[in-house]
Formats: structure tokens, C-alpha cells, sequence
């Protein structure tokens, strides 16, 4: 029999908003590496490998901030990997970035089998005393732990970035005509690989998160495609930053909208709910994302530098 009425919109919002973190911190990280003008598609392979890093040095270590510290670190370094095959040596950036997927996926089952079954070190929520048991939003919107908080901040502070300061205008220009802005003397090459890095840690977090805090456990694959769904939020979003928020928050909405009705009996098989998520995001991807001109125009382009 279905019950409607059992569904909590506080703790339903709550829900949507923890399980669009993994995806929104991978996007943003996404969002500023296309911004340089380089195409990743690696995100799947380094939130994977962030997810078994920051779960291996959680349990180790006993510490969860450890654990993301590490993930974020290891993931960057994969994504340094891609970034000197591809800038350096000039491979081509969509093989190489599906080669660092799938390295990642073997990377980590190696790495994890050791892990599955064993529970991580509990991570601390904020906790600010009377707000949390205000009605409705301290449950949706003030009970989540710091990761949550820290996503929306990390949007804000790309936003500001790319808007307002001098290194977001060069590294825009660098995504917009990589010629010209060598030829008026900046280094190229290496301001991607610093996107390219930041776009790493970002995704190695959102792994992080997902092993420690969403799940909280190792399971081989748990990415389940959260990396290719953020690269079409990047899209979606017409490569701005606020956007990528709406954009995470309707997929991880219907994500766990699917779960509740599935849980209080609604009469759909669940296969056909289980790929709700993926349809509304292709149909909002399709419907939002017909105006290519948002995108950088050296995205994907390879530079060879003439002096």
C-alpha cells in the first residue's frame, strides 16, 4: 500500500542535498578545468581513486580529515598524470582521459580489496546549538556535516574567482585563445596543469565523500557514474558555476526521490526508477545545453607552443 505521507520533506531535502555534494564537488573542479581549456574525462577514475584513499587513510589513521586530505592529494597526482601526457607529450585529451578512468576503476579494486566490509571513523557534523531543531529548515538545511558546507563555499569562491580576480581573467583567456595569451607571455602549459590539479583534488574529494560520509563504505565501482554525470553538469550548466549547483541538486532530487517512492510501495518496477535520475538528467542536459557558445573555444584544442 502506498503512503505518501511517510516521506519527510525536511528530511527529504536533507537527503537531496548530501547525496548532490559527491557530484557537485566533482563538477566544480570539472567546470574550471574546461574553463583552461582542457577536456578531462578522467573525473569518473579520480573520484574513484579518491573514494579508496581517503577510505584507506581514514581507517588507517583514525582520522577522517586525514582521509580527505589524502584523497584529494592522490586524486591530484592522477590528474597531474593526465595533465603532463596531455600538455606535455600532447596526447590526445579524450583517450587519455578515458584511459585515466579506466586506470582508476583497476587502480582502485586493487588497491580496496583489502577494505571491504570494514566501517571508517565516523565524520563530525556541525553542530551549532538551537539551529538544527528549528522547524523544517534546521533539519533540511542545518544539520549536515562540514563537506556540505564547504561545497557551496567552493562554488561561491570558483564564481569569485573566475569573475572578479586577475589569475581567473588569465586562466579564462588561456581556455578562450591559448595563442594569444602565450603570445602576450603567459605560460600556458603550466596555468592548465594547475587547473588541471585543482580539478583532481576537487573530484578526489567528492570520491572522499562518498566512501566516508555518504555510504560510509568501501565497495568496488561505488562511483556507479557520479564522474560522468558531473562532466555533463559542466555542460549543463553552460561551464557557470551557480549553475552547477541547480544542476547537481535536480539529479541528486530525483536520485533520492526514486529511493522514497521505491520505499513506501509506489506500483513502478523498480528498474524503471532507478533510471529516472539519468533520463531527467539527459532530458535536462538536451534541453538547456543547445547553446554551444558558452563553452571555451580552446577546449579540447592542443597548444604547441612556438617559442
Amino acid at each position: 500500500m502506498m503512503d505518501l505521507s511517510a516521506i519527510s520533506p525536511a528530511a527529504l531535502v536533507a537527503a537531496l542535498i548530501a547525496a548532490s555534494t559527491p557530484i557537485l564537488l566533482a563538477a566544480i573542479g570539472e567546470l574550471v578545468v574546461e574553463k583552461s581549456g582542457v577536456l578531462n574525462l578522467g573525473v569518473e577514475g579520480m573520484m574513484i581513486t579518491g573514494a579508496i584513499f581517503g577510505f584507506a587513510a581514514s581507517v588507517e589513521t583514525g582520522s577522517p580529515w586525514l582521509g580527505l586530505v589524502a584523497a584529494m592529494i592522490g586524486s591530484a597526482i592522477l590528474a597531474l598524470i593526465f595533465g603532463v601526457l596531455t600538455q606535455y607529450f600532447l596526447t590526445n585529451q579524450v583517450a587519455t582521459g578515458l584511459a585515466l578512468t579506466l586506470f582508476g576503476l583497476g587502480f582502485s579494486a586493487l588497491i580496496g580489496q583489502g577494505y571491504t566490509g570494514i566501517k571508517p571513523p565516523p565524520f563530525p557534523r556541525l553542530d551549532i546549538a538551537g539551529l538544527s531543531g528549528i522547524p523544517f529548515f534546521g533539519r533540511a538545511l542545518l544539520s549536515h556535516d562540514y563537506i556540505v558546507y564547504l561545497s557551496i563555499l567552493l562554488v561561491a569562491a570558483v564564481w569569485y574567482f573566475l569573475k572578479y580576480t586577475r589569475p581567473g581573467l588569465v586562466l579564462r583567456a588561456v581556455g578562450e585563445n591559448h595563442d594569444a595569451a602565450h603570445a602576450i607571455g603567459y605560460n600556458v602549459t603550466r596555468i592548465r596543469l594547475m587547473a588541471v590539479a585543482f580539478g583532481g583534488a576537487c573530484a578526489g574529494l567528492g570520491g572522499a565523500y562518498l566512501a566516508l560520509v555518504q555510504v560510509p563504505q568501501w565497495t568496488e565501482g561505488m562511483t556507479a557514474g557520479a564522474g560522468w554525470i558531473a562532466l555533463a553538469l559542466v555542460v549543463f550548466a553552460s561551464w557557470k558555476p551557480w549553475r552547477v549547483v541547480l544542476g547537481a541538486y535536480i539529479f541528486g532530487g530525483v536520485s533520492i526521490l526514486q529511493l522514497n517512492l521505491q520505499a513506501v510501495g509506489v506500483n513502478i518496477p523498480v528498474a524503471y526508477l532507478s533510471m529516472a535520475p539519468y533520463i531527467v538528467t539527459i532530458i535536462v542536459l538536451v534541453i538547456m545545453s543547445g547553446d554551444r557558445t558558452s563553452a571555451p573555444a580552446s577546449l579540447g584544442r592542443v597548444f604547441h607552443a612556438s617559442s
